[in-house]
């Protein structure tokens, strides 16, 4: 995945601190909804330099894709999975609707610590990796 970032500063010869735009599903025209009232929030992250790009330089990254989806896929899917496994099954045994949506929050819930625990341990190895491959 390529995206567009600003250096911030240099952490050493082969690394530098990167700013990437946080990307959203709404597209930023606020004059059309001024609904959600976000900013521009930006994600900072530790990135290979490997080009000498230098603070203020704005620079095209690349991170790992397969990762990428790997984070998306824990984040969204899991809590939703285990919500709709919960209720279906608990359904399945002819409990009762209380027990069916109580069985649901639980799933739900345990998808939730399931994506902290992976962020977690995601963030002791390094995180999400950026190179810098170019200047934009």
């Amino acid at each position: 995945m390529k995206q567009i970032a600003t250096v911030e500063r240099i952490l050493d010869t082969d690394y530098a601190e990167i700013s990437v735009p946080r990307k959203s599903a709404c597209g930023h025209d606020c004059e059309e909804c001024a609904g959600c009232g976000v900013t521009g929030t930006a994600v900072h992250a530790r990135a290979v330099n490997p080009i000498g790009a230098q603070p203020g330089q704005k620079v095209v990254v690349e991170s790992s894709t397969q990762k990428m989806l790997r984070i998306v896929a824990l984040v969204y899917l899991i809590p939703v999975v285990l919500f709709l496994t919960g209720y279906v099954c608990m359904a399945l045994l002819s409990f009762s609707t209380v027990v069916q949506y109580t069985a649901a929050v639980l799933g739900f819930m345990v998808g939730i610590v399931i994506a902290v625990l992976y962020d977690r341990r995601l963030r002791r190895q390094g995180g999400l990796t950026f190179t810098i491959v170019k200047l934009f």
